[in-house]
């Protein structure tokens, strides 16, 4: 184990990093340095230069764009004169990587230790027998529960937190001086993005570990740094120590992320309106099968006796855990799925309500304009060979909603695309020329296309920087005061819900443990889970929400 380094010893230097691609400069001449024990923010929203900076400091730049100036020293050693064969040596030994999506990082058809093992053997030339039993003292050390047992899983075998520490665990094997960590949190829920934050500072602490965070979550950045630097359009335009930068931001591209990551005050108090959708005792049992004959041994209870209730003109949060049971109840209310038992009764004039889940596919379709979705990932959601008038307008043909003469529908397709804050001639365009704010701004379009009711939003901001989010909460707000719609708001980034929620239900292993307004819930939690959730949110987003 490498003794803790002295904090004035520079491990990483960059000098006047410039990355071009053809005649188009990406990187454009930036500069810092990252000390022994410390840990670096490198901030800024998607396409900004981030990644590519992580990149250009392992050299694994695509093979289209290239290093066009600039020096990059790691412990005094010049990197981009060495020979590949000298780098490959590098690379594990003395500087390693995190990526923000461990799935697609790891091997799904090889054994997650087997994976480990394979840096020890390549770097180290250990035995298989000592390269496994360093793999288990590397997993006891990152903290994933029986060792030695996990060391013969797959990927598809772990959590999302634990495939990250498997992750980590590849990354420290050969003791690195530096660790580069791109967005590992991003995709990881409240409770174990604090348990990652947390393992990264005690390595910091008990390897004198040298960290590169890449991220644009700022109550992250607030946690972790010690000091930050903030990239845009390929520059740095601002670096700073950590207390200095927070209270004293400097550049305006600076104050308006500050100012963006932490979304606007809570909405007033408003009395719930009459109910639009109920669920009474909701349950969706996915069998479990095994044996030649696929025999049912047992069900997964997703959702096992839910009952909420999401008023007229109004926004209820639900929030919880990856695997709680949230995106299974906005699957039920649509007919994605099939509910187990229970009801979901929508109310249409006065008292009369229906129960969507006793109807067919040819009675739910003419409600199918009433209940609208809007996905986590806005590009997935698009079909890439449709253009956008197309994906809009089939809605509006499919449930005849609105005008039927095309003339008339294109009109109408413009009208939507300025209401969500695009140009009217964005129509002619498909899905991958939009950044992905946009793309989520033209699924809001198609959602509104068929004057829905009731809008149901998966997570539809988890994978925005923090000014597009504030932007794209900033027209749902906007949409539902215009035309008073209904939101089923799905997600687990607690710093939002204040500022787009009226109610809010917390979701654990598919049931509902606590429900009320947001003021209440979130500044006098009475469920220890609900407390759980709020204590492992960063510093920055618990100031907000107890404000």
């Amino acid at each position: 184990m490498k003794s803790k380094m002295q904090t004035s010893q520079t491990v990483l230097e960059v000098r006047n990093l410039q990355v071009k691609v053809g005649e188009t400069s990406l990187i454009k001449g930036i500069d810092f340095e990252i000390k022994g024990g410390e840990i670096f923010a490198l901030v800024g929203e998607s396409g900004s230069g981030k990644s590519l900076t992580s990149l250009a400091i392992m050299r694994l730049l695509p093979e289209a764009l290239q290093v066009s100036g600039g020096e990059i020293h790691l412990n005094g050693r010049a990197l981009f004169p060495l020979p590949e064969f000298e780098m490959q040596r590098v690379r594990g030994r003395q500087v390693a990587m995190i990526f923000q999506e461990p799935m697609t990082s790891l091997n799904p058809v090889m054994k997650v230790g087997e994976q480990v093992a394979e840096v020890l053997r390549v770097h180290l030339n250990l035995d298989r027998k000592a390269a496994r039993n360093r793999v288990v003292e590397l997993f006891e050390e990152v903290g994933i529960p029986e060792a030695t047992s996990r060391y013969d899983w797959y990927p598809h075998q772990l959590s999302g937190g634990q495939k990250q520490r498997v992750m980590i665990a590849m990354a420290l094997a050969c003791e690195p001086d530096l660790l580069i960590a791109d967005e590992p949190t991003t995709a990881l829920d409240v409770t174990i993005q604090a348990q990652v934050l947390e393992l990264l500072k005690q390595l910091r602490a008990k390897r004198g570990l040298s960290i590169l965070f890449i991220t644009h979550d700022m109550g992250v950045v607030n946690e972790m740094a010690d000091r930050i630097a903030v990239m845009q359009h390929g520059k740095i335009v601002e670096q700073a120590e950590k207390n200095a930068f927070f209270a004293h931001p400097q550049h305006p591209y600076t104050q308006k992320l500050l100012a963006d990551a932490v979304p606007k005050g809570a909405r007033k108090f408003e009395q719930p309106n009459a109910p639009l959708l109920q669920v009474a005792d909701l349950k969706v049992h996915f069998p479990i099968k095994k044996g030649l004959f696929q025999r049912t041994v047992g069900y997964v209870k997703a959702v096992d006796g839910v009952t909420l209730s999401i008023p007229k003109g109004q926004t209820l949060a639900l929030v919880g855990e990856s695997g709680s049971g949230k995106s299974t109840i906005g699957q039920a209310i649509l007919k994605l799925v099939d509910a187990t038992a229970g009801q979901v009764a929508l109310l249409q004039n006065g008292d009369e309500s229906i129960d969507l889940t006793k109807l067919n596919e040819r009675h739910m379709r003419p409600l199918r304009k009433k209940v609208q979705v809007i996905f986590q990932d806005p590009f997935s959601a698009l079909n890439p060979r449709m253009t956008v008038c197309d994906i809009i307008r089939e809605g509006m043909t499919s449930l005849k909603v609105g005008p039927q003469d095309r003339a008339e529908q294109e009109k109408r397709i413009e009208s939507l695309l300025e209401q969500v804050g695009l140009a009217a001639e964005h129509k002619h365009r498909y899905p991958h020329e939009f950044s992905g704010g946009q793309r989520q701004r033209i699924g809001i379009a198609r959602a509104l296309a068929v004057e829905p009711e009731l809008i149901i939003c998966d997570e539809p901001t988890s994978a925005l920087d923090v000014s597009v989010r504030a932007q794209v909460l900033a027209l749902l707000e906007e949409l539902q005061q215009t035309y008073q719609m209904s939101y089923l708001f799905i997600t687990h980034d607690l710093s939002i819900i204040p500022g787009i929620a009226h109610q809010v239900a917390v979701m654990q292993q598919g049931k509902i443990v606590e429900q009320g307004r947001v003021d209440e819930v979130m500044q006098r939690p009475q469920h220890p889970y609900t407390q759980k959730l709020l204590n492992s949110a960063p510093k920055l987003v618990k100031q907000m929400l107890t404000a």
